[in-house]
């Protein structure tokens, strides 16, 4: 037995005598401490949780090494994250030495962990890692995993490897599919479930601004150092197994096998961690738990709580993991890397489109029977009104094994006790109705149902509960709205903020057909409604006054109530970009005449290149290329063309034949732009008041700034929509 002696709350590290003593057996903190296997030939100078790992003598085992792409990143240091993380929960660092009574021999390496590494380094080494497993320049591009193994078959292996088969079976999980709203739909259920007082896991795809997004733990993303945690622990152990008939998985089948890893080990209670229980006092040297050696010397950091509740933890063998997983699919159902769930609580399909056609196939029976591969037998599903092809295949699949399906009508509105669904549009309800069949399933299944709601009788009334859930719940890029504050500033005054005009930014993901048409029904109902009331704020406005609080898909916002707001004047501006795999000739037509038909007509349009890229992994803080130069507009003037073609009923390609590439400030529209009416435009004489291409997107944004800045009444709303990826971008830039 190993003893870890950890100190009374309320003294310090120093204080050796007042002690409670814990028992682990050294298997236990074998796997705590040090989760690699001890097989390789690799030295390690840290452990993967941040305690000092000893160098072997001669003739004895070495430990793997916890950091790595194929080789260990020379900027990645345990000791430094370690420290970092204490940080973040509120730690103070002292250094000490211990050193044996025996002298070391000349052999035995003192381990230097004075090197301070930020964390945004060994982070942004981690999204390297990650962009290393895109095997595609582009989305479409054919995928080339080598190997002999299917595609389940290779994450059962790496789940196997990774020793989570059976942690993953013993999950709870909500397993959803369909082409438009599963995300928000699992955005639904895990709001419901947490505000029921349950522990949740929600996994769901794409990031906007940072891949952490898409694990999230009772409705947080996970922070940093607990992704690198996790992250390095899994890799190099998929790395250490990979062979040419077992390469590493593709970047979702990583992230997916990431999500299961950090699903089983977040655990309801956690250990305090040897170098915050005072394992190590100044007066006696740090013992060998696996004797390794009988003298060594080791520099290290001791941790001295601030406060003793702040002490961080890690999963203890034997606790439960998190009460619920939602696992959003990632692409199709029945071949997605997450349809490795074998025995989920509950299955539910979203509203099914054409949408992925060239994995899914060209009719929405064929897609539709992807979607329902993740159906099991006899575990029920639920899913909401369909086109009739897809019903009976989704019906069919059903029946065959013996799943009782249920088609859910749309929420009503009624029955929300006069609260409001907390992600915007009509198309919600049924999101939202879907996702309460889900979280009832799921209750009466795992037997908590008349535990809960004893008092919530009837189907007509919604458990307290459930109406916290779907008011609060927050999806970023769909349907939100955001106030872009960056005119005022922290050294300006309320008078002067008061003369400058407002950017709102309203974005939405949108690239099917079905998503662009519901992004513009929402887009006219509330830009109808802030051209009738005071304008909107976000809450990190600086000296603003007289505000009450509104909030919009989870963002805090802020209402003036300033009269002179009545007198803006409003230009109605379009962002639009899409991938090359969609197709903009259905997508902009739709977006143009369903906004017409309600009353709503863009001034301007504006073609912009993403920043993100498909083959790169980036995070919120990476440095945003700005070289121009050489950027390919060739995309971007063809939805210009479209865009002018829908706009003047004519053929304009012809009159923009221009180059492609473009590069320099006079690139951008003159000021005047904003204002001119539709008759200026003139395409015989090579000029267009419409639209504009903009080879930049921090350029696009700087440019609406600085018209907001120089006209006080002036308000632009501003629809980003077409691409996922271009929210994240508008979002990731007006964060900064």
């Amino acid at each position: 037995m190993f003893m870890l002696e950890r100190a009374a709350q309320g003294n310090s590290c120093r204080s050796s005598d007042a002690r409670v003593s814990q028992r682990f057996d050294r298997a236990t903190f074998l796997r705590l401490m040090f989760p690699a296997t001890f097989h390789t030939s690799t030295h390690l100078k840290g452990g993967i949780f941040g305690v000092p790992l000893f160098q072997k003598r001669e003739s004895q085992f070495s430990i793997r090494k916890p950091w790595g792409l194929s080789s260990p990143p020379a900027n990645v240091d345990t000791y430094s994250l370690r420290k970092i993380y204490s940080q973040e929960k509120g730690f103070t660092y002292r250094k000490m030495s211990s050193q044996s009574t025996e002298k070391p021999e000349s052999d035995v390496a003192i381990i230097d962990c004075m090197q301070d590494v930020p964390l945004s380094d060994s982070y942004e080494a981690a999204m390297k890692a990650l962009s290393s497993l895109i095997g595609q320049q582009k989305r479409g591009d054919q995928k080339t995993t080598g190997g002999q193994h299917g595609k389940l078959d290779r994450m059962r292996m790496y789940l196997k490897i990774l020793d989570l088969e059976e942690h993953v079976a013993g999950l709870k999980i909500i397993h959803v599919a369909g082409t438009k709203g599963k995300g928000s739909t699992c955005t639904f259920c895990e709001a419901i479930l947490r505000e029921s007082g349950f522990r949740t896991g929600l996994f769901t795809s794409p990031h906007l601004i940072d891949v952490r997004e898409r694990f999230r733990i009772n409705g947080v993303d996970i922070s940093e150092v607990k992704f690198l945690l996790y992250f390095w622990n899994c890799w190099n152990q998929l790395k250490e197994h990979e062979t040419e008939d077992l390469p590493m998985p593709p970047l979702f089948q990583f992230l997916t096998v990431l999500a299961f890893k950090i699903f089983v080990c977040e655990q309801t209670n956690i250990i305090q961690l040897p170098w915050i229980d005072t394992l190590f006092t100044e007066q006696k040297c740090l013992p060998c738990p696996m004797d390794i050696c009988s003298s060594f010397t080791v520099s290290l950091f001791i941790l001295e709580p601030l406060e003793p509740q702040a002490s961080p933890g890690f999963p203890l063998d034997g606790v439960p993991p998190v009460d619920v997983s939602i696992i959003e699919v990632g692409l199709g159902g029945r071949n997605d890397s997450t349809n490795v769930i074998e025995k989920p609580v509950v299955c539910g399909i979203t509203s099914l489109g054409m949408d992925h056609t060239e994995t899914l196939g060209n009719t929405i029976g064929q897609i539709a029977s992807h979607k329902a591969g993740i159906f099991k037998r006899q575990i029920p599903a639920f899913t909401v009104s369909q086109v009739s092809e897809a019903m009976d295949v989704l019906q069919e699949n059903a029946q065959e094994l013996m799943v009782p399906l249920k088609v859910v009508e749309p929420l009503d509105s009624k029955a929300l006790n006069g609260l409001k669904l907390s992600l915007s549009g009509d198309h919600q309800f049924s999101n939202a109705g879907l996702a309460v069949s889900l979280c009832k399933s799921w209750f009466q299944r795992t037997g908590n149902w008349e535990k809960l709601f004893q008092k919530d009788n009837g189907e007509a009334n919604l458990p307290e509960a459930f109406l916290r859930g779907l008011s609060t719940a927050h999806l970023s890029g769909r349907a939100q709205i955001v106030h872009d504050s960056s005119s005022s500033s922290s050294n300006i005054s309320s008078e002067v903020a008061e003369t400058l005009g407002d950017l709102i930014f309203y974005l939405d993901g949108a690239h099917s057909p079905e998503s662009i048409e519901a992004c513009a029904k929402w887009f006219s109902v509330v830009v109808k409604g802030n051209d009738q009331s005071p304008s909107l704020v976000s809450s990190s406005s600086h000296g603003i006054e007289s505000i009450n609080v509104v909030q919009q898909n989870g963002y805090m916002q802020h209402e003036k109530c300033n009269t002179q707001e009545f007198n803006k004047i409003s230009k109605k501006i379009l962002i639009f970009n899409c991938m090359e795999v969609r197709d903009p000739q259905i997508l902009l037509p739709r977006l143009v005449s369903t906004c017409a038909s309600s009353g709503t007509f863009f001034s301007k349009a504006i073609f912009v290149p993403s920043i993100s890229t498909y083959n790169k992994v980036t995070s919120g803080t990476s440095v945003i290329p700005s070289d121009i130069s050489s950027k390919d507009l060739s995309w971007q003037f063809g939805l210009q063309r479209l865009w002018e073609r829908i706009v003047h009923g004519i053929d304009t390609d012809s009159l923009l034949e221009k180059s492609t590439k473009m590069g320099g400030a006079e690139t951008l529209p003159r000021r005047e732009f904003l204002y001119e009416d539709v008759s200026n435009c003139s395409p015989s004489n090579g000029y267009l008041a419409c639209s504009a291409v903009i080879p930049s997107l921090p350029l696009t944004i700087k440019w609406l700034r600085d018209c907001v800045r120089e006209n006080p009444s002036l308000r632009l709303q501003v629809l980003v929509t077409g691409s996922l990826h271009l929210v994240g971008d508008v979002l990731k830039l007006i964060r900064r």
